[in-house]
């Protein structure tokens, strides 16, 4: 272990004692692993030096036996954290899922059930507004948006009171919400720019076909089956299928959509990039006049946003900064600390934070 300049770390060091913002902030975990993005950040908030293990001599070991024992992947990736392996195990399992109601098989909701357990026994480690899949191929979009929607909605299921007895079923209504998918045409699915207006309507199908394809289900409540069907109505009655207005939506459904939305627009999708986080919540705010239940709305933003002091962003022109304070009537526009200076972005309205880094 010693003290190495910023300007000499190798990609593979090893963090070998936290480093602090100068705020007093941690930066970096002790045993954090060197990437070039870390080097971007500790040069962004003027680190000279840290303290490193010479992870590539001293440790290489060690880390092969955690990769093996992480379930790590492809070679240079870091080994997967508790949450991660889990988050993986069920996008196989949706996956099998799908391809079982393709080829006629039913669904096996015990083994859905099971694994979604496993993998909300982590949901403490699961931060929405940083939370990404370590591989992400734009074909599997939908289990991707799927499982995250699940933990997003077990999380506002809590968060706007729903008794604890309910949440999973929360969980499963945002996993299964697109199961309609498997009677689209794939060529639809998989079209890699946008859908014609024909194209539209055949996708807005799927709600009706999860519906009938849920409905038998006994395992699974109505809420979990009215969410297939419901999760595109609109408060005001500008939705698809029904058309209905927030009286006849369910609850679940009114839940659901707004985790659709956040991980439809912060996913890769074949013909659009993800967006930023934060200018999502501000589009999902807006769409709280109307569009989406206003309570559920505030009580997300709120709460996906209130613990982010100390959290490293990117903002639009590229500079990285620490997040300071957060305004309670403007959560999607924090302050922001840059080399000691203070960008309120509620103010600078010409910046928006463009990537969550840490």
């Amino acid at each position: 272990m010693g003290t190495v300049a910023v300007a000499q770390l190798k990609l593979g060091d090893k963090i070998g004692e936290d480093v602090l913002t100068p705020l007093g902030s941690v930066l970096f975990q002790k045993g954090k692993v060197i990437t070039s993005k870390e080097i971007d950040i500790l040069q962004a908030f003027l680190v000279t030096s840290v303290t490193v293990v010479n992870s590539f001599s001293e440790s290489k070991a060690g880390d092969e036996k955690a990769e093996e024992k992480d379930g790590a992947g492809a070679k240079g990736q870091l080994p997967a954290t508790p949450l991660q392996r889990e988050y993986e195990k069920m996008i196989d399992v949706l996956r099998h899922v799908f391809n079982s109601y393709i080829t006629g098989q039913g669904m096996p909701i015990m083994d859905i059930r099971t694994q979604l357990e496993r993998l909300l026994q982590h949901i403490a480690d699961y931060k929405i507004l940083t939370f990404a899949p370590r591989t992400f191929q734009e074909r599997d979009y939908l289990l991707h948006n799927s499982v995250t929607s699940a933990m997003t909605s077990y999380l506002i299921a809590q968060w706007v009171g729903q008794p604890q007895k309910e949440w999973m079923q929360v969980a499963l209504a945002g996993l299964l919400k697109d199961i309609g998918n498997v009677r689209i045409d794939r060529s639809i699915l998989s079209k890699p720019n946008a859908l014609t207006q024909d194209e539209k309507e055949e996708m807005k199908r799927h709600t009706v076909l999860g519906y009938q394809l849920l409905k038998n289900v006994a395992a699974l409540n109505e809420g979990v089956k009215l969410a297939a069907l419901q999760h595109h109505e609109k408060v005001d009655g500008t939705g698809y299928p029904l058309g209905i207005d927030s009286s006849k939506i369910h609850p679940y459904a009114k839940i659901v959509s707004i985790a659709d939305i956040f991980h439809a627009m912060t996913l890769n999708k074949s013909y659009r990039k993800a967006a930023s986080p934060y200018l999502v919540l501000e589009q999902i705010q807006s769409d709280a006049f109307g569009k989406l239940d206003p309570g559920y709305v505030r009580t997300f933003v709120e709460r996906v946003t209130q613990f982010h002091n100390g959290t490293v962003v990117r903002l639009s022109d590229d500079r990285i900064g620490e997040i300071v304070f957060s305004e309670r009537t403007h959560p999607t526009r924090p302050w922001v600390s840059i080399n000691g200076v203070i960008e309120n972005l509620t103010v600078a309205r010409h910046l928006h934070i463009k990537e969550v880094v840490k």
